[in-house]
């Protein structure tokens, strides 16, 4: 892209030694000739040129969002995106350093476009094909807080057709700036504490949730000890860098996570779109325990 003039072309001596970047109105950057040509023959600075690219793509960048069901189960709509258009920039950059011109640019982007709109959404939110719900005490405050960090960190994702969903890659990692506390974990069969412990439980559900939708488990993995948030041998146990839950939604439609846990309960539920030829599993319940009758949960 930027070879066509960086490599050997000879700066020549237009009259605009100054060049004004703006975007949306505003000066964000200002440009002279001289922190750009080279100090030995006529080429000019491909390093400080690469550190403007980059300062300029961070300062204009904006992550699309895509649309998502608000907590009183209204759409809001999607927001587009937007990054820097480097070829634009670069033959801009051209006339200013060859042609002598112009003395003030705006700055070019390009679009970008969130991935689920709200046409979308409304299509594969009106069919459940698969849900799970678990139980937890909240009265362990910290272990709650993580279950409502993951779940509201998995609610709203939407998975394509032939997609493949990672808990690890979603959640991200858990850790103290993103509000996750230290709670109770199993590791190697003891138990332990650690930032983020109990969102095993939400893996857990989420893993029950998409099971009986009849999506098909890639990875899995159960816990080194029993846990008694879900029948034996149907947990799902994740940690970062470590054990992940995938799954691959094998449907011809997008699939939709939703996920809430409040109140000591963890609900997840698989939608799609009334269109949807699934195929549900069965999967063994979980025992009618209450919030309050459970005095400790594990990871």
């Amino acid at each position: 892209m930027k070879l066509a003039f960086l490599i050997s072309l000879m700066l020549l001596a237009p009259s605009t030694q100054h060049l004004t970047i703006q975007h949306e109105g505003k000066t964000i950057e200002d440009v002279s000739r001289s922190d750009y040509e080279m100090a030995v023959g006529p080429f000019i600075n491909t390093d400080n040129l690469d550190k403007l690219l980059e300062r300029l793509d961070r300062q204009v960048y904006r992550k699309p969002q895509n649309a998502v069901i608000g907590q009183q189960g209204e759409i809001i709509s999607e927001q587009m995106g937007r990054k820097l258009d480097q070829k634009k920039f670069m033959e801009l950059m051209g006339r200013f350093f060859f042609e002598g011109g112009p003395a003030t640019i705006e700055l070019p982007t390009l679009p970008l476009h969130p991935r689920v709109d709200a046409e979308l959404l409304a299509f594969i939110r009106e069919k459940p094909i698969g849900g799970y719900i678990t139980y937890f005490n909240p009265r362990n405050r910290n272990r709650s807080n993580n279950i409502e960090l993951a779940a509201k960190a998995i609610n709203n994702t939407v998975v394509f057709q032939g997609e493949s969903f990672s808990f690890n890659n979603v959640v991200g990692m858990r850790t103290k700036e993103k509000g996750y506390m230290r709670a109770p974990v199993i590791v190697r069969g003891e138990l332990a504490e650690d930032v983020g412990g109990g969102i095993c439980q939400v893996s857990s559900t989420l893993f029950n949730a998409i099971d009986r939708a009849g999506l098909r488990v890639v990875q899995r993995y159960s816990h080194s000890r029993s846990i008694s948030y879900v029948p034996a041998g149907r947990d799902a146990t994740v940690s970062w860098g470590g054990p992940d839950l995938v799954f691959q939604n094998v449907y011809v439609q997008p699939i939709l996570i939703r996920a809430f846990a409040g109140n000591g309960a963890l609900y997840v539920t698989i939608y799609s779109s009334e269109a949807i030829d699934f195929i549900p599993r069965e999967v063994p319940r979980v025992s009618n325990k209450l919030p309050e009758e459970i005095e400790v949960q594990l990871n």
